[in-house]
């Protein structure tokens, strides 16, 4: 199993057309998208883009179509080439690679899963699944028993020998992120790749990414236009607008502070009670507490409330990961925060 490793994203610009290098100042000088494309025909991808991604986490990027999102991670592995900005990993520039070691950072430190699945119709889900290793050289036999592993793990046994046609698109979407798991590279894209499945399916998804990420702990890079996709997955989201990030950080720091009105509007609907954690909105602990019912910092509010209505208490003590005291949340705190008042 690969060690996992992280991205650092610098100062990215991607102004498509034949002179992009010439208005990199005058995007940064207060030109707007419209007024770039309305007087040069040209178009901003992105602007300035800062993102650091943690080794093993799951970074969310999210906005609506025309955000910039899907131009993003298409930079990571350099099927698009910036105008100007580095993408550091392992301290190597990837805008800076020869041909032949973009090649190789292709093949070995990098997987992508599409919205469209990607399947070669042709080949049985075990040959699309080894297809990467494939390409690497790796023997038959050897293929043959990781494609087996990562089919099982993704819940798709007894249908190895089975064509895409035959599937289902969860069934489909899983032999793409089977795919790109056996090639064992310790980056993941995921660029929309549950954009086209139907609500249960992608839930479902979601819960099968989750799980394999405990025992995998790859770096991925998640696009999505859905915002509770985002909060239930993401280690950190980094919100788009017209090619620039708007606001990046925890889910918790997004809902609870949200950086302008466009950003207030996104999270306006969320249900606050599954995203908030007890850390955030506890209140320091009174003298007399002594005795309370104690929970973890790190359980949700609707968790938190459902051990209230259990026990018929109106307050519990928090403790941190050490068994510490740290705090205490009241019934009133809880059900205010989550509401949004």
């Amino acid at each position: 199993m690969s060690e996992p490793i992280g991205i650092e994203i610098r100062n990215l610009y991607k102004i498509f057309g034949a002179r992009g290098a010439e208005f990199i100042d005058a995007i940064n000088g207060g030109m707007t998208k419209q007024e770039l494309n309305d007087n040069h025909r040209h178009v901003l991808g992105l602007r300035d883009i800062n993102i650091t991604i943690p080794a093993g986490a799951i970074q969310v990027v999210m906005g609506l179509s025309g955000s910039g999102k899907s131009t993003l991670i298409r930079h990571i592995n350099r099927l698009i080439d910036p105008t100007a900005g580095q993408i550091l990993v392992e301290g190597q520039d990837v805008v800076q690679m020869s041909p032949e070691a973009l090649r190789s950072f292709r093949r070995h430190r990098t997987a992508m899963v599409f919205q469209k699945f990607g399947l070669l119709p042709h080949r049985t889900v075990i040959e699309n699944v080894g297809y990467g290793l494939e390409v690497q050289g790796v023997d038959s036999a050897q293929r043959n028993k990781t494609s087996m592993r990562w089919i099982e793990r993704v819940g798709l046994s007894g249908y190895e020998a089975k064509y895409p046609s035959q599937l289902s698109g969860g069934m489909q979407q899983r032999v793409g992120l089977a795919r790109a798991l056996a090639n064992d590279a310790p980056i993941l894209l995921m660029d929309e790749a549950y954009s086209a499945l139907d609500p249960l399916i992608r839930y479902d998804m979601q819960t099968v990414l989750l799980d394999l990420q405990k025992e995998v702990r790859k770096t991925i890079v998640f696009i999505t236009h859905d915002l509770d996709e985002a909060l239930r997955i993401g280690d950190r989201i980094a919100l788009l607008r017209d090619g620039s990030v708007i606001q990046q950080g925890t889910g918790q720091d997004i809902v609870l502070n949200p950086a302008d009105d466009y950003v207030a509007n996104f999270v306006q609907h969320v249900d606050r009670g599954k995203v908030v954690q007890v850390a955030s909105v506890m209140e320091p602990l009174a003298p007399d507490a002594g005795g309370v019912p104690m929970i973890r910092s790190d359980i949700t509010l609707t968790e938190a409330l459902r051990d209230m209505m259990g026990r018929g208490v109106q307050c519990l003590g928090v403790e941190d990961g050490s068994g510490r005291p740290v705090g205490q949340l009241s019934l009133q705190r809880a059900i205010s925060v989550s509401a949004g008042a």
